[in-house]
């Protein structure tokens, strides 16, 4: 079975567009953890845009403005070959207010179709394999840009991979890589560099799992398809909030439900619908299933889902339906607050949050 998947670096337009909005609802549930945030960014060249709504018990005691920029700072915008955080003009219509949020957070205020998957075992952090080599590869490059071979790359970028699945054994096949230069090196040294690092991260996870079972030499990389990668982020490409759903969830392999993750509070049901979602499939994996599948739908302002439905390969636990109602969700994730740093896209793969963990 061939098998593949795509993923972006934090600076590409889009993900900075997820990073911001994120920071925006990380600031806003930091003052109080019930704090409504709904809030859209779009980007192109120098100009930010932002729009929504943001209400907390507490007053916002950052400027947006503030937290936008140490949002890009974050991801590496400093001048050069992108625009530099200082420098973007942002455009905001943030509604912010100083009021009980509770009457949109504490309920489920909008209709939703989740879902939530797992498969495999805990070293591919429950993810499909080519989804989760696909994060290991981005995780090792971009730690790279800060501070190893590819120092001052990205920060934006594009990584495809193709997998062959042949029972437990994987074959890596085809590696394409984009990847954002300074102008201070070659493209040929550039190229060196990163496919160094490439088979570095590759080497490192055969180590660790031995269904790679692909030698290197015989993976075939392409990278930089097009010539040197210079200008980048919101200098070559626009962005908006939400649009990279297929990376941020599961991979291609695996159907999405209709809502985005970032840009929204905790208690969303888009989003702690499908965090809850993803943790009940990682149980049911855990406890025997070798893959599982959940698809819950809600409607406004009923606390218990309309339908959960299971899809399991082989004998795995099944959560009664209550489980999933909004109060027990927020009973279980109401003392978290938004990372800001989870726009970046790894809601499904960085095992420090609860989601992704067996309960």
């Amino acid at each position: 079975m061939i098998r593949v998947s795509e993923i972006v670096f934090p600076g590409h337009p889009d993900k900075v567009c997820d990073i911001i909005t994120d920071a925006i609802v990380a600031e806003a549930s930091r003052v109080d953890p019930d704090a409504y945030a709904q809030v859209e960014a779009g980007i192109w060249c120098d100009t930010i845009w932002l729009s929504g709504s943001v209400a907390a018990s507490g007053p916002i005691e950052r400027q947006i403005d503030d937290i936008v920029r140490d949002a890009l700072h974050s991801i590496g915008l400093c001048g050069g070959n992108t625009v530099a955080a200082e420098d973007y003009n942002i455009i905001c219509t943030v509604g912010v207010t100083c009021e009980d949020p509770r009457e949109w957070t504490r309920h489920v205020n909008d209709q939703a179709v989740v879902i939530g998957w797992a498969g495999y075992d805990a070293k591919t952090r429950f993810l499909p394999p080519e989804h989760f080599l696909i994060h290991a590869f981005r995780e090792g490059i971009v730690k790279s840009f800060n501070g190893g071979d590819l120092r001052g790359g990205g920060p934006d970028g594009k990584l495809m991979v193709r997998v062959r699945e042949e029972g437990n054994h994987w074959h890596l096949e085809h590696i394409i890589a984009t990847v954002q230069q300074q102008k201070s090196i070659s493209f040929i040294d550039f190229c060196g560099i990163l496919h160094s690092e490439i088979d570095r991260i590759y080497a490192s996870l055969q180590k660790e799992d031995h269904r790679w079972v692909t030698p290197g030499d015989d993976i075939e990389v392409m990278i930089n398809p097009n010539g040197p990668f210079i200008e980048g982020c919101s200098l070559g490409d626009n962005g908006q909030t939400g649009r990279k759903l297929v990376m941020d969830f599961y991979g291609p392999r695996v159907p999405i439900g209709g809502g985005a993750l970032s840009g929204k509070h905790l208690s969303h049901i888009d989003r702690a619908g499908a965090y809850a979602a993803r943790q009940a499939a990682v149980e049911a994996v855990c406890r025997g299933a070798r893959e599982c599948r959940i698809m819950a739908v809600y409607a406004p302002n009923v606390d218990a889902p309309l339908e959960v439905i299971y899809e399991m390969d082989g004998r795995g636990s099944r959560l009664p339906n209550d489980w999933f109602g909004h109060k027990n969700i927020m009973a279980r994730f109401g003392g978290l607050t938004i990372p800001s740093a989870i726009g970046d896209g790894t809601h499904f793969w960085n095992t420090g949050y609860a989601w992704n963990r067996r309960l």
